[in-house]
């Protein structure tokens, strides 16, 4: 068995003999576990900020990924109107109207060729999010956009983006019955040939211009609001980095005061070194406490 380690009697006697004694021959193992509990609060405070800059960069990428679809949804956008614009100028072609067209199919292209696409409903977001997202839209400062998004939850983004892609599902599944009734009445006009081919063609050019309009503007969304969650995530990335920083300042602090109080038992000067000891070390622990609740 180890023997009960106790402060040699020599010390003890130049201790004051009350509570401010016994706290002040204390003061270096409190400092040092208050200095060790500093650096591992420093600590892990840095690696929350690494990961928030690791999932921003994720972010990124998928925003990436939406902008591309943007892209090529105005670029297929772009080239049925210029198919359009140039089938008209060539040949004079007119759109189908509902009595050149099949019953089976006409509620469908009714809704079609009087240009009442189905709604590409905007997602219900909530005034917080709407607000940034009008900001990021509108070009503002990082300053700005920032201070929108430390008023807005991860959470409340996270649900921005599913009911986005909500809406992208319910958008394409409202023109599927469109595009099914294109492709089938593609081959009665192929069939026909002539004028009829081409009234099919000029309709559908503009069936798919708007198609894709609508389309690119649900993919902006999407990609918007993971712009907002990478601004986000570097918020949070500097608030943790800079929280590390002023833990790893309020570990110097306690360090500090351990070699201060190792000192004084050195020096044989305990009452007053370790008195600056322990005022050391409580300023290293209040300004933690302030780091650790209010930054």
């Amino acid at each position: 068995m180890a023997g009960k380690i106790q402060i040699p009697e020599n010390l003890k006697a130049e201790l004051p003999p009350n509570k401010w004694g016994k706290i002040l021959g204390a003061t270096p193992i409190v400092m040092t576990v208050v200095a060790t509990m500093l650096a591992g609060l420093a600590s892990s405070e840095m690696t929350k900020a690494q990961y928030d800059r690791a999932l921003a960069a994720q972010l990124q990428s998928k925003a990436g990924d939406q902008w591309g679809y943007f892209q090529a949804k105005k670029m297929r956008s772009a080239l049925a109107h210029n198919s359009l614009e140039l089938l008209q100028a060539t040949t004079g072609v007119k759109f189908l109207d509902n009595d050149e067209l099949p019953q089976k199919n006409g509620v469908i292209f009714r809704a079609l060729f009087a240009g009442q696409l189905p709604e590409a409903k905007v997602a219900p977001f909530n005034e917080k999010v709407k607000a940034a997202l009008s900001a990021l839209a509108e070009n503002k400062s990082e300053t700005e956009i920032s201070a929108l998004l430390t008023q807005t939850s991860k959470t409340e983004l996270d649900e921005a983006l599913v009911a986005a892609r909500q809406s992208v599902m319910d958008f394409d599944a409202a023109i599927k019955p469109i595009s099914q009734a294109l492709e089938a009445e593609e081959n009665i006009a192929i069939a026909a040939g002539g004028e009829k081919l081409r009234s099919f063609n000029a309709t559908r050019f503009r069936f798919q211009a708007a198609r894709y309009d609508a389309e690119a503007r649900l993919n902006q969304t999407i990609a918007n609001i993971y712009e907002l969650q990478v601004r986000k995530g570097n918020v949070s990335a500097e608030k943790h980095h800079a929280r590390s920083g002023k833990f790893f300042f309020g570990m110097l602090a306690a360090q500090m005061a351990v070699i201060i109080s190792t000192f004084a038992i050195a020096a044989r000067q305990k009452n007053l070194l370790w008195s600056v000891a322990a005022v050391a070390g409580l300023a290293a622990v209040a300004f933690s406490l302030y780091v650790y609740l209010y930054v």
